[in-house]
């Protein structure tokens, strides 16, 4: 399967729900996108370490190695799977139970108080340079806990346009997809059919 890294200047607009959910985030950091393949936004160790930067679950100065980034890949395995299990209403498999909640014991989430003349009162990260990511996997697996444990869990869907594999929290129902070019690609499809449909009749 191709594989295409996605650079900071082509983002994908985030699925519904994921503003405000990072576990969501990091479950779509993946696409498979129509004619692309899969688009890859933590492809490289940099690309991981823009991805938390941006998030505000590491410092600008942080520089993941390949094994800090394998970890944030293999965590979002297992949120899929535990969002997966929530959606369909199935069991979750053992390992992503095991792993997620492995992922929650590493290290504190409480952020110290700092203050600088240019920000003034604000949270900081007090883990030093190679616990990182183990506070960012921390927070990521508290968000998903919270997320398939809590009142949001009804709301988790997965986009209807195939292939798109994000997952999104359903606002309304009448929500079917996770963006609008995944909801203009079907009505485009439908429209498509209905058109060959008449043409043979």
């Amino acid at each position: 399967m191709d594989v295409e890294t996605v650079t900071p200047n082509a983002p994908l607009p985030p699925a519904p729900g994921a503003d405000e959910h990072v576990s969501l985030e990091l479950a779509n950091s993946a696409v498979q996108v129509p004619t692309r393949g899969v688009v890859e936004l933590l492809g490289t160790p940099a690309a991981a370490t823009r991805w938390l930067v941006e998030r505000g679950l590491a410092p600008g100065g942080a520089e993941l190695q390949d094994y800090c980034a394998g970890l944030l890949t293999d965590l979002r395995g297992h949120v899929r799977a535990l969002l997966d299990a929530a959606v369909r209403e199935t069991p979750p498999p053992d390992p992503a139970l095991t792993e997620v909640n492995r992922a929650l014991t590493l290290t504190p989430t409480a952020q110290l108080l700092g203050w600088t003349p240019a920000d003034g009162f604000h949270r900081v990260i007090s883990h030093p340079t190679t616990r990182l990511v183990e506070h960012a996997l921390v927070t990521i697996a508290a968000d998903a806990v919270s997320l398939v444990s809590g009142p949001e869990a009804t709301q988790l869907a997965t986009c209807g346009a195939e292939p798109c594999n994000r997952y999104m929290l359903r606002t309304h129902a009448r929500r079917h997809w996770c963006s609008k070019r995944c909801g203009d690609r079907v009505r485009a499809a439908r429209s498509y059919a209905r058109r060959n449909v008449d043409a043979d009749s």
